[in-house]
């Protein structure tokens, strides 16, 4: 009976660690925020951002679930030197946010509300695209990364939305062949009200109970450019 007990036991344990580390790894990596830094001088060939292969990835979660969708690339570019990315920007549409995951109202629904476009009262609750319409990532450095197999650079740069600027970093792998380059970033998280977007965040408001939304946001970027 005892041995029945104990090996119930560990299986429980062994499901709950896998519990706990597969949701670890479906948020992300947590990005490193930090003041805004000086952005980088874009030496070497310059790629203008191919919107056509571009975009940013967006998720957002809270206890009863989550939500993902897109944010269109607006325009940028990116500037590289010996097959190496030494600067480079680009802009997001705010107003083209998208859901993904949802259909009919309950989307149109969720989309107005991110961008602050349903209803007057709420237009600041997250983004507010009528006073905000375009975010802008511009690249302070590039680093080289070792030992990881999804990515082959640290990517460091200011982002900048609802006029509010900081400084973040995230994994990336790069690729460049001297005519287009390619940056994939594997989901990384940010914690949104460093930006302001603090509509139903619990480190922000009291007594939400299980009503709040999650202030950390995923995104998965790929941008693409050529010469």
């Amino acid at each position: 009976m005892n041995k029945l007990i104990n090996t119930l036991m560990m299986f429980s344990m062994i499901l709950l660690v896998g519990s706990i580390t597969s949701c670890k790894d479906s948020e992300g990596a947590k990005a490193e925020i930090s003041n805004k830094g000086a952005v980088a001088e874009a030496t070497g060939v310059i790629m203008g951002v191919d919107l056509d292969n571009s975009k940013v990835m967006w998720e957002g979660t809270k206890p009863t679930g989550s939500h993902n969708g897109t944010v269109n690339v607006g325009g940028g570019s990116v500037s590289v030197k010996d097959g190496k990315v030494t600067g480079g920007n680009f802009t997001l549409d705010m107003n083209s946010i998208t859901c993904l995951d949802l259909e009919g109202d309950s989307k149109a629904g969720l989309e107005g509300h991110l961008k602050g476009t349903a209803e007057a009262e709420k237009d600041d609750h997250f983004f507010n695209v009528k006073k905000y319409p375009t975010a802008k990532f511009e690249i302070t450095k590039v680093t080289d990364l070792a030992g990881n197999p999804d990515a082959n650079s640290l990517v460091y740069g200011n982002l900048t939305m609802k006029d509010q600027t900081k400084q973040v970093s995230f994994k990336a792998n790069i690729a460049t062949d001297g005519k287009m380059v390619k940056v994939s970033a594997p989901k990384f998280t940010i914690d949104r009200t460093q930006w302001k977007v603090t509509y139903g965040s619990k480190s922000i408001f009291d007594n939400l109970k299980d009503k709040f939304i999650n202030d950390e946001i995923g995104l998965q970027i790929d941008l693409a450019a050529k010469g």
